[in-house]
């Protein structure tokens, strides 16, 4: 795989753009499922993730043209499913198109989703919630079977945790069942809300995302629309970072501020300068950072994919800093990394105890997951000397165009191609 060779203790300064949110694509694109004729996406992001998505949706018949940042989505020759189990492994997003294709079909025969190894995401939710509008659902042999034997029903659903995934794709499927669904204890991320923003524009009848209770009244069937994606919130998050741990002062553009809130509130906490104006976030800092605690916690809380970044940068603040993950129970596979990095950090089951040192070291290391590789580049911007980081084709699934976006900036790094 590649690997990037980074030089370590340049001060960034300058403008970054951030791109469309990759978790915001990934549902808009499954959506297009329900709709008669084109979907027109602007603003996705070219990622790894995004093309995998984009092969599960040709596997049904879907066509895809895929321009610069403009995705258009044939939906004409959709056919009934028929799906490549190797690909669909790949990425955890491809399950979004089960609710879809219950709604359109009434059938599909899913294997089981792949993606990063940060911890258990069942499926038992999407499962529950499906049931409760008429599907009948078995799982066995790596397949999850499920169809409707007449139609589906609007429901009162209550979800035992707030599912992303399970939000998303029980919308999916309600907005073309018949009758009401209310959705209780739903998700409230952004990017749900620019789910309901573009089924209402194909016509559905959705309101109330961005709160803990949805409803879908049910509608005969969806025409297709048009839709800007909304700004990825965690690359936006990974910039500001950036900013703090090189002694930077970068201007962040096509961010949405409320966005990124816990972000700037624990930036603040620990010393950095932020102003927002518009659609723009500038960051500043100047000397140590002061430790902070923080726990991961469902939107509006601090994000789980924004955990890593800043615990990479708690390893140099100063004093001792608590950080407890209450999402993913595996979200510390970076930390061996960065200890190789002179990094000081204790786990203790869901919390990792952070004891700020004066620098870190450049060294080997590898990603082993998204999240945990942008937080490795993170550190390696910050480090003494030059690092190898290897496995960049996880960074790749949520980062577009980063060594151009940071050479900008005044990073030196370069990516080395692995000869076949």
């Amino acid at each position: 795989m590649d690997r990037y060779v980074i030089t370590g203790k340049q001060r960034l300064e300058g403008r970054v753009v951030t791109g469309g949110a990759k978790n915001a694509s990934l549902p808009l694109m499954a959506a297009a499922i329900l709709a008669e004729g084109k979907t027109v996406l602007t603003g996705v992001p070219r990622l790894t993730d995004i093309f995998n998505m984009a092969e599960v949706m040709k596997t049904l018949g879907c066509k895809a043209d895929f321009r610069n940042n403009e995705l258009v989505l044939d939906t004409s020759s959709l056919t009934e499913n028929t799906f490549d189990q190797e690909l669909m492994r790949r990425m955890r997003a491809s399950n979004l198109v089960l609710g879809p294709m219950l709604a359109k079909y009434g059938q599909v025969n899913l294997p089981s989703p792949g993606g990063c190894a940060i911890g258990t995401r069942p499926m038992d939710q999407h499962i529950k919630g499906l049931k409760e509008l008429g599907v009948k659902i078995k799982v066995k042999h790596g397949y999850l079977e499920a169809k409707v034997d007449k139609k589906l029903m609007g429901a009162e659903i209550y979800l035992d945790i707030p599912s992303v995934g399970a939000t998303e794709n029980i919308m999916m499927a309600a907005v073309l069942a018949e009758g009401t669904t209310v959705l209780h204890n739903a998700a409230r991320e952004p990017e749900i809300v620019d789910l309901q923003n573009l089924l209402n524009k194909m016509g559905a009848k959705v309101r109330g995302a961005g709160t803990h209770v949805i409803r879908i009244d049910g509608v005969k069937k969806l025409q297709s629309a048009e839709h800007t994606v909304i700004p990825d919130r965690i690359e936006a998050g990974t910039h500001m970072l950036a900013a703090v741990m090189t002694q930077g002062d970068i201007l962040v553009e096509n961010v949405v501020p409320e966005h990124v809130s816990p972000i700037i509130a624990k930036l603040r906490q620990g010393g950095a300068t932020i102003t927002t104006n518009g659609d723009s976030v500038r960051v500043q800092h100047k000397g140590k950072f002061k430790a902070v605690d923080l726990k991961t916690l469902a939107y509006p809380g601090f994000p789980t994919d924004m955990q890593p970044q800043f615990l990479a940068l708690l390893t140099m603040a100063e004093g001792t800093s608590i950080v407890t993950e209450t999402i993913f129970e595996n979200r510390f596979q970076h930390v061996p990394e960065l200890t190789r990095m002179g990094a000081k950090i204790r786990v203790e089951g869901r919390a990792a105890i952070v004891c700020g040192v004066p620098t870190l070291e450049g060294a080997f290391v590898q990603a082993t997951d998204l999240r945990a590789g942008a937080a490795l580049f993170l550190a390696a911007l910050a480090a003494e000397e030059g690092t190898v980081l290897e496995r960049v084709d996880y960074i790749d699934r949520g980062y577009e165009n980063l060594e151009e976006k940071y050479r900008a900036l005044g990073a030196k790094l370069q990516r080395v191609v692995k000869q076949a």
